[in-house]
């Protein structure tokens, strides 16, 4: 039977370990069993997992290369979220170990809460709740009076993946305009879906509300910063529900604090848990919700079944359905499949 790793950085081991992975086991039972591995840091974890075919991870254990370099026998890497920063994925690449993740598990989750960070910092709602308990019930009035309704605004969208494109059909019932920048997607894609393809400086130029969806990669890392941020329209609401490193918050800071940036919706951060000085945590203009824009009630177990069915298939010798390092499937050994034979006729 192959073997699955998981790392525990402080968690006791589970007397059964198939009841503490039920949703992971749906996909892996008959295929692999889960080994778990007491793990307070990287090197502990790689000597555990020296042997194993594969690895299980989330935020727990940091895959570096160097922990990389002693898999001996890894054929494939689940991480069970769509952002894969705690994994080493050139250095699994040059490994020939394919990394997987889960990109369409809680785009509907995420959007919604997108949006809800875009109306609500625009109508400013922690400081209409703030000023009713203290008192100053005549204060909302003046302050949003001076706010334009959504209806005919811009929303600008920073990356056109799944979530993006959700947030686009969120937003487009209330009125908004919706533009996005994004080199790796087509026209067409955008088009189809009522959204305007512009560039970069179009769409932080043109942008009533900004909200930005990028993975952290080295490319995109700080991708918003200074310049940015000075090409925004005067009192731009701006939204990140993607990943904190995309952001300068250094110069996030000071464009609200100078107010050319008016109000932010942030469920990311560079730091997080944040510093307790962050000055962000002050700023009445900031809505700060603690990186949950996925949590429901569903998203935990999918995610796991989903992880679990990636590693199963990649263990079984067939290519995953979502591979993070497509590059590396035509030098493993795995055989390409086609999820849905029956939906294919002879003709097609």
């Amino acid at each position: 039977m192959k073997k699955v790793a998981v790392g525990l950085p402080g968690i006791a081991r589970a007397v059964n370990v198939e009841e503490r992975y039920e949703y992971e086991m749906e996909g892996l039972r008959g295929v692999a069993e889960i080994l778990e591995i007491d793990a307070p840091s990287g090197a502990d974890f790689a000597r555990g997992a020296a042997d194993a075919d594969a690895v299980i991870t989330s935020w727990g254990i940091r895959i570096t290369a160097d922990v990389i370099a002693g898999l001996k026998r890894c054929q494939v890497i689940g991480v069970g979220s769509v952002g894969v920063d705690m994994v080493d994925v050139d250095a699994a690449t040059r490994a020939g170990i394919v990394v997987t993740n889960v990109p369409d598990v809680f785009i509907e989750e995420v959007a919604d809460h997108t949006m809800m960070l875009v109306l609500a910092a625009a109508r400013r709602v922690t400081e209409m709740d703030e000023m009713v308990r203290g008192g100053r019930w005549f204060e909302g009035r003046p302050l949003l009076s001076t706010m334009p309704r959504f209806w005919g605004q811009t929303l600008g969208l920073l990356s056109f993946g799944n979530v993006a494109t959700a947030v686009a059909r969120r937003a487009q019932p209330f009125g908004f305009r919706v533009i996005a920048h994004d080199p790796y997607v087509t026209e067409l894609k955008m088009t189809a879906e009522g959204v305007e393809p512009v560039s970069l400086g179009e769409l932080l130029a043109r942008s009533d509300y900004l909200s930005i969806h990028p993975p952290h990669n080295a490319e995109t890392h700080h991708m918003i910063g200074e310049r940015e941020f000075a090409q925004m329209k005067q009192g731009v609401v701006f939204v990140n529900c993607g990943r904190g490193g995309a952001v300068d918050e250094e110069a996030l800071i000071r464009a609200l604090d100078s107010g050319h940036v008016g109000s932010a919706g942030l469920d990311v951060l560079e730091q997080e848990p944040p510093d307790p000085e962050n000055p962000l945590l002050s700023m009445k203009n900031v809505i700060l919700t603690p990186h949950v824009a996925s949590a429901t009630s569903r998203m935990r177990p999918e995610a796991r079944r989903r992880v679990g069915r990636e590693v199963a298939l990649v263990l079984s010798g067939r290519w995953p359905m979502s591979a993070v390092n497509p590059s590396v499937l035509p030098r493993v050994d795995l055989e390409r499949w086609q999820p849905f034979p029956m939906e294919r006729g002879p003709n097609r």
